[in-house]
């Protein structure tokens, strides 16, 4: 007897999404000033995870982008998700996109090719 016909229910199935944006920062000052504030209005954070973010933010202004990214808005109204977990970091990188490694196509592992969500609207 398999879960789906002891529980009349779907098994759980767990889906990992892989998503790389790459952002241009127009204004270093203005995005470190708005995280700046949004770890100041964060009423999640603990004192000692603000100050560790507030430095972190003053040492590396471009790691400030990694404050307004939410996956639970991003999975929060789609039926039937619930978001079991999530991580996410911002780094610094080189973007060319007229190099070989900005294709809209890519390739993965499985040798299968997908369309970014650029080129598929």
């Amino acid at each position: 007897m398999t879960s789906t016909e002891t529980t009349g229910q779907d098994a759980p199935r767990y889906v990992r999404l892989s998503i790389e944006l790459i952002a241009e920062i127009t204004d270093e000052q203005a995005l470190k000033n708005a995280a700046l504030k949004q770890v100041a209005d964060d009423e999640y954070l603990d004192d000692e995870e603000r100050a560790q973010s507030v430095e972190a933010i003053d040492v590396d202004p471009s790691g400030s982008l990694a404050h307004f990214i939410d996956p639970v808005a991003l999975l929060g109204d789609v039926p039937g998700v619930e978001l079991a977990s999530a991580t996410w970091e911002s780094a610094q990188t080189e973007f060319d996109p007229e190099g070989d490694g900005w294709d809209e196509y890519t390739v993965d592992e499985s040798g299968e090719s997908g369309e970014s969500a650029e080129s598929a609207e």
